[in-house]
């Protein structure tokens, strides 16, 4: 059995989330703070941070660790193409997104989910960074074979692209329980 550790409000947590519902994998979840100073914590990641899974007796921490490891472990359904170069033209894009996109908009997450302020200089620090990265990104992503390449010189159609995605069943789990926990979270703030 599987357990996946964390919260719904990290994107790294929803990434294995996602991967585990696309295989169709049992799985147990465990809430866990983004960041945990906890021995037991510590010994599954050695940051404190979130996810990290335990499988067979062992820990495993980093998203993408994870997810490679439950494509090699459980090869079907396939999440990347059997095709090495293939799988890695699928990881590269996902990769570029995280570090030149997510990475530098993360910044901004404090106000713009949580209510907090973010300065003008950080702000202007991860606007010069998108400016590079999403073009960039942009040249490496294309969507097809799952409909028309939604990447397009004047930009990306993130509308179409995530009325597609948020079709599936696995999605629509992951955003209902991170607006489950969002709320929850508002909530206690109150």
């Amino acid at each position: 059995m599987i357990t996946l550790h964390g919260t719904t409000l990290s994107n790294y947590y929803n990434k294995v989330k996602l991967a585990l519902l696309e295989k169709g994998l049992p799985f147990t979840e465990v809430p866990q703070r983004v960041r945990s100073t906890d021995e037991a914590v510590l010994a599954a990641s050695p940051l404190g941070k979130v996810p990290f899974v335990r499988v067979d007796g062992q820990s495993l921490c980093e998203s993408q660790v994870i997810v490679d490891f439950l494509e090699a472990r459980f090869p079907a359904p396939p999440l990347v193409p059997a095709d090495p170069l293939a799988a890695a033209k699928v990881r590269e894009v996902a990769t570029f997104l995280e570090l030149y996109v997510e990475l530098p908009a993360r910044e901004l997450y404090m106000e713009a989910f949580f209510g907090g302020r973010v300065s003008d200089e950080v702000k202007a620090s991860v606007r010069e960074r998108l400016e590079r990265g999403l073009p960039a990104w942009r040249r490496l992503a294309r969507f097809s074979p799952y409909g028309e390449d939604l990447v397009a010189a004047a930009g990306i159609d993130w509308k179409g692209y995530l009325k597609r995605l948020g079709e599936r069943p696995s999605v629509q789990r992951v955003n209902a329980d991170r607006k489950r926990d969002l709320e929850a979270q508002a909530a206690a703030r109150g």
